[in-house]
C-alpha cells in the first residue's frame, strides 16, 4: 500500500499536534479521525495530565469518543491517523470500535528505543498489525510513514524531560 498525499499530510498534522501537546508538557502523541470524503471528525492528544490516566492514549481516547459518536458501519470507513503506532491497547479500542484503517508515523519499535523503560511510558513493543490479525476482520494498516519526523518530537521530548534511555 503506497501512502497518498492526504494520508501524509494528516499524518503530519498528528505530528504537529503532538509537538504542540509537548510544548505544554503533555506526552507527545496525538490522533486525527477523518471520515471517507475526507472531512476531520476529531482530534486528540495524549490524555495521562493531569489525571496521570495511564489509559489516556491519544488512539484510546479518541476511538472511546469515536465509538460514542458514531456506529462500527460508519468507522470501517475512517481512518485514523496517529503520530506513533497504536500500542495492543489502543489497537484494540480500535479494533472494537469498527475503525476501518489506520495511518501511523513511528513505530513502536522505535519508541520504546527512545523512551527506555520509563513508568510513564512502559512501550509494548507489540506491532499493531499483531493486534488486528488476531481479529475476525481486517483493519488497513499502512506505516511506519515519516517515521524520522515524527521520531523527533519523542526524542527532543524525553530527553528534554529527563526521560528515556
Amino acid at each position: 500500500m503506497t501512502p497518498t498525499q492526504s494520508d501524509l499530510a494528516f499524518l503530519r498534522k498528528t505530528l504537529e499536534l503532538a509537538g504542540d501537546a509537548a510544548d505544554q508538557g503533555i506526552h507527545p502523541f496525538a490522533a486525527i479521525l477523518v471520515d471517507a470524503e475526507g472531512k476531520t471528525l476529531m482530534e486528540q492528544v495524549n490524555a495521562f495530565l493531569p489525571d496521570r490516566d495511564m489509559t489516556g492514549h491519544a488512539e484510546r481516547v479518541l476511538m472511546t469518543r469515536a465509538s460514542k459518536a458514531w456506529r462500527p458501519d460508519f468507522l470501517a470507513r475512517c481512518t485514523m491517523y496517529v503520530s506513533a503506532e497504536p500500542c495492543c491497547m489502543c489497537a484494540g479500542a480500535a479494533y472494537w470500535a469498527g475503525l476501518g484503517r489506520l495511518v501511523y508515523g513511528v513505530s513502536e519499535h522505535r519508541l520504546k528505543r527512545i523512551t527506555g523503560n520509563h513508568p510513564e511510558n512502559p512501550t509494548l513493543d507489540l506491532p499493531c498489525r499483531t493486534v488486528f490479525a488476531s481479529g475476525q476482520r481486517d483493519v488497513e494498516v499502512l506505516g511506519p510513514l515519516l517515521e524520522d519526523e515524527a521520531a523527533d518530537v519523542h526524542e527532543v521530548f524525553w530527553q528534554r524531560h529527563g526521560i528515556g534511555a
